[in-house]
């Protein structure tokens, strides 16, 4: 059990949390490295994006559990991260970060799109800031699905190899939060599998047109938010370095 998010509510804004800022920290490797200029422009903003999310949604956490935001993003271990495995997994090529990109956009535009109606209002002010921003990423990447999944004999075979290794991970953002039915019955946010049949509706014809065929498994990668692989704990030792040259109590 993950000791920093207690009830129902901590543990749906950690993973808000956590799910923004281990992708924004992987989505910035690519930072002077994206295959053309304007597009390293454009990638940086949407990992620079994704980790401004998180931020909104540590204070969120902040505001009702009293924990330093700053704590933990810097201090926390690995096992105490909430984030869904896709997440940490290393960049790999472009088409990987793409298509990783893509299904968690095309998630966001679901999860928020009912978030902005929660009736806990932090959740819902800070889902209808996010979502303005998420549009833009959502038209962006599929760009490139569609971009490359017609592209070239080799974009397309990177494409589908892309999807075949991220697919099952995908399905773990559907994984019910613990006691997410208080969740449901308090409107505050809507029921896993609701979402992943309106995520579906979205992703699979868009595949279908960029000549991609869908991995035929149906079951998440992991179902437990809790599990991590041993991607985080690197990715964790290079993101906390500078952090950690001090005491957690040190103000800068």
């Amino acid at each position: 059990m993950n000791l920093y998010a207690p009830n129902a509510l901590t543990a749906l804004v950690l993973a808000l949390a956590d799910d923004e800022m281990i992708l924004g920290h992987r989505n910035s490797e690519w930072t002077g490295h994206a295959p053309i200029l304007e597009e390293d422009i454009a990638f940086s903003n949407i990992a620079q994006d994704e980790i401004g999310h998180a931020i909104l949604w540590y204070r969120i956490f902040e505001n009702l559990t009293s924990r330093d935001s700053d704590y933990l993003v810097f201090f926390r271990e690995a096992r105490d991260f909430s984030n869904v495995q896709m997440m940490e997994l290393p960049k790999g090529d472009w088409a990987f970060t793409i298509m990783r990109q893509y299904l968690f956009d095309a998630f966001e535009m679901t999860r928020l799109k009912h978030l902005t109606a929660s009736t806990y209002q932090p959740l819902a002010d800070a889902a209808a800031k996010i979502r303005t921003e998420e549009i833009y990423h959502y038209r962006h990447t599929v760009n490139w699905v569609k971009r490359l999944g017609l592209g070239t004999e080799e974009s397309h075979r990177r494409m589908q190899t892309a999807l075949d290794q991220v697919w099952a991970y995908a399905l773990q953002l559907f994984v019910p939060l613990p006691d997410e039915a208080q969740l449901v019955a308090e409107k505050i946010s809507p029921e896993a599998k609701f979402l992943r049949g309106e995520w579906e509706a979205i992703v699979l014809p868009v595949l279908k047109e960029s000549d991609l065929i869908v991995p035929p498994t149906r079951t998440p990668i992991c179902a437990s938010r809790e599990q991590h692989t041993e991607h985080l704990t690197a990715l964790l030792v290079e993101m906390q370095e500078t952090a950690r040259l001090e005491s957690p109590d040190v103000k800068w």
